[in-house]
């Protein structure tokens, strides 16, 4: 078997880049070898090769109509793209250091293994269609978010500046208590910096919080979703169903008459 067709052997392909996660993930000890780095940069170079040899097979045009291969692109790119700036560092361009970071993105070659889940493709359409199906009850939950923090942020400032301090950081805890993570400590905090009064009305402040957004808003995001991607597989079934209702009654038609010619 010549190097073409081990390449683009897909079972090749996904023991290699399950070594090279296993590289990666050993890469992050401080007691790993420089070996490994070297080792991984072997791997970005056999991606690489892999999809020169798929676009000399099949053309650009081609290769680049599959999804599939268009996130190989991408990721193996963002990788070969931290091996060039490894291999030919741009010390004296100081305000270019922080591409060294890329180094990191060499993680998203491991996004390649989804490709060979079983059923993939069916699981990420009904996705992209409960998405689709819901993305106006998310996004209005979210602009729901939004004014809560804005106003959570004017109310509580002063008070609990960590968690309210800025509209950025208001909006993290006001998404913390909508995902009822920790709901209770936020306005036990402010329940032990005010009067009993300002602490009770906090905390039933809190608690509409949390049935509001929490309860019912995050639960009706779940059902609405969930529903869609059950949904679409329904509408699949009813379409089958129907091709085999119309077929047995033209079935049914065409039984009577022949009834109707032999009388």
């Amino acid at each position: 078997m010549n190097l073409r067709k081990i390449l683009l052997n897909e079972r090749v392909i996904m023991v290699l880049i399950i070594l090279n996660a296993l590289v990666i993930f050993i890469q992050e000890f401080e007691f790993a070898p420089l070996f490994f780095q070297y080792l991984d940069n072997v791997f970005i170079l056999i991606f690489t090769c892999e999809i020169f040899v798929k676009v000399r097979e099949k053309g650009f045009k081609g290769y680049w109509r599959s999804k599939w291969n268009r996130l190989d692109f991408i990721t193996v790119g963002l990788a070969l793209v931290s091996l060039l700036l490894e291999l030919a560092p741009l010390p004296e361009i100081y305000a270019l250091e922080f591409i060294t970071t890329f180094r990191v993105l060499r993680l998203f070659k491991s996004f390649r293994l989804i490709k060979f889940v079983p059923n993939i493709g069916s699981i990420l359409a009904g996705v992209n269609y409960a998405i689709k199906a819901s993305y106006v009850v998310i996004l209005s939950f979210f602009i729901l978010l939004f004014i809560v923090a804005i106003l959570t942020c004017s109310l509580f400032r002063e008070i609990a500046p960590e968690h309210f301090g800025t509209p950025l950081n208001s909006l993290y805890s006001v998404f913390r208590i909508f995902s009822i993570e920790g709901w209770y400590e936020i306005p036990d905090l402010i329940a032990e910096r005010t009067s009993t009064f300002v602490s009770f009305l906090s905390k039933l402040y809190f608690s509409l919080l949390l049935f509001g957004g929490g309860i019912l808003g995050m639960s009706l995001i779940n059902s609405i979703f969930v529903d869609a991607m059950v949904s679409d597989n329904n509408d699949q079934l009813e379409k089958e169903v129907k091709k085999l209702h119309n077929k047995i009654d033209a079935l049914i038609e065409e039984l009577k008459s022949k009834d109707k010619v032999s009388e």
